[in-house]
């Protein structure tokens, strides 16, 4: 039967999850408390062992979700609104604790009665169907829901409206020809787009110390670098993953980032912990064909982003200190798997070529913001009067970055390693050059992507690159 159909007879009852919303309120609790204090990871198995819905009321009772930055579905949003707008009463009937269901209603004034998780009672599947038919009656209501947890409430409907259905309701939908919304689906694009496989460039950097010590026709290094990549580049996306967990209400709140795929809701989030699992998995079993100190630099750099995700990256200065650390780990990274020394010179560099890339990223979010003075960009530890200070800070970085190359070059290990060392010179202007010119972009509001990607995509920096990396090669030639 047609929901739309004597539509006033009965009401309409709406879940929540999956249905009114593009993603799992529960979900997003636990890593809103997650992120809020990590040690209450540690309390989650024991309240769940007291039931589902004591487990969403202790995550429910310590954090709070901003209602109006939730991934709503257009669709079925406007549904409401029309049916609402035709007479129509309004049921939120979920699973989702009160706390949060209360503030969803009151956000959109939609509703006429909330139905929600209250105390032990986990309002899904049967409990949901019993509070209807006795506020209702069997077959006076229509239902709107999503999943498997709603089949019992939609046999006590008079008419039902599956939204996004999962393989469950698919299959009860089309044995009962009930109305069917359809949303947009992931595609192997949306896939590739939460992997982050562009930000995989960086991991190139790997690469580097068996490049600058002349053993790049060493078939085994080469080998074990492209083993590295996957481990690495596997390891960051899993990383990517957690961190867009972290971040959701930040993201929706984001011009661009609003359209991730999880942020978007067109990802769920166990999909994404299927996700991480996976790559993980594929990480660490391609490691364990390389030495095991990589091992220990990949854990190593694991915990790292972990604790960037969870505090470190709201955290003045330190933040950025980071990123340079966690570029100059995939340099460790890449000797600890060829087995080639890193030297002090390329550690140095490394850290304030990339501190001052780093300090390239924030200012640009700065500039982005709109920001009063004295006030923070959201999830970061900057104010909107530290964009010169950091400006400053990162040309510094850049000039230093220059001069500890200019230093190496003069120094005993290059004439060593070069039979026409003053070939290497141009690397020293070639770093102002990429370098300044990022900055400069920067304040035209030209720099838009993370600016090692944009280093490694930009067309002017390859050629750049690709001269001074000829160079290195000619110097080497005896």
């Amino acid at each position: 039967m047609d929901a739309r159909s004597d539509k006033n007879a009965a009401p309409l009852a709406v879940d929540l999850d999956g249905t009114l919303i593009a993603g799992d309120l529960l979900w997003e609790g636990l890593f809103l408390l997650i992120r809020k204090n990590p040690l209450f990871l540690f309390l989650v198995p024991f309240w769940a062992a007291r039931g589902p819905a004591a487990l969403k009321q202790a995550i429910a009772a310590r954090v709070d979700i901003d209602p109006a930055s939730l991934p709503y579905r257009d669709t079925v949003l406007s549904r409401l609104r029309e049916e609402r707008a035709a007479g129509r009463k309004i049921i939120l009937a979920t699973g989702t604790p009160r706390k949060f269901a209360d503030a969803i209603a009151a956000h959109l004034g939609l509703f006429d009665a909330v139905m929600a998780t209250d105390g032990l009672h986990n309002l899904t599947a049967g409990r949901k169907r019993a509070a209807l038919v006795e506020a209702y009656g069997d077959g006076g209501f229509d239902y709107a829901g999503n999943s498997r947890h709603d089949l019992k409430v939609f046999d006590a409907a008079r008419a039902a409206i599956v939204v996004a259905p999962d393989r469950h309701a698919a299959r009860w939908q089309a044995a009962h020809g009930s109305e069917r919304i359809e949303v947009q689906r992931p595609s192997f694009k949306t896939v590739l787009k939460m992997l982050r496989v562009h930000q995989w460039l960086k991991n190139s950097l790997i690469a580097v110390p068996m490049v600058l010590s002349h053993e790049y026709l060493n078939v085994p290094m080469v080998f074990a670098c492209a083993l590295a990549f996957v481990s690495f580049s596997t390891a960051a996306s899993a990383i990517y993953i957690v961190n867009d967990f972290f971040d959701l209400t930040l993201d929706r709140k984001h011009p661009t980032k609003r359209n991730r795929p999880f942020a978007s809701g067109v990802l769920s989030m166990p999909f994404g912990m299927a996700s991480v699992a996976v790559l993980l998995g594929i990480s660490f079993a391609t490691a364990a064909f390389l030495p095991p100190l990589f091992i220990a630099v990949l854990a190593t750099y694991l915990v790292a982003t972990t604790a960037y995700s969870l505090s470190v990256k709201r955290m003045l200065l330190l933040d950025v200190l980071m990123l340079a650390f966690l570029y100059t780990m995939r340099l460790l990274a890449g000797a600890a798997a060829t087995g080639v020394d890193v030297s002090f010179w390329l550690l140095a560099f490394s850290t304030f070529f990339f501190l001052s890339l780093a300090l390239v990223k924030r200012f640009v979010e700065l500039r982005a913001s709109d920001l009063v003075q004295g006030e923070r960009i959201a999830g970061r530890g900057y104010r909107a009067e530290d964009q010169d200070v950091i400006a400053q800070a990162g040309m510094a970085s850049a000039f230093s970055s220059a001069l500890v190359l200019a230093l190496y070059i003069d120094s005993a290990a290059v004439r060593e390693l070069y039979p026409h060392p003053w070939m290497v010179w141009p690397l020293a202007p070639i770093v102002l050059y990429l370098t300044m010119r990022v900055w400069i972009l920067a304040r035209r509001d030209e720099m838009h992507d993370d600016p090692v990607v944009f280093i490694i995509r930009d067309w002017r920096s390859q050629l750049v690159a690709l001269a001074g990396g000829a160079m290195l090669l000619i110097a080497g030639w005896a």
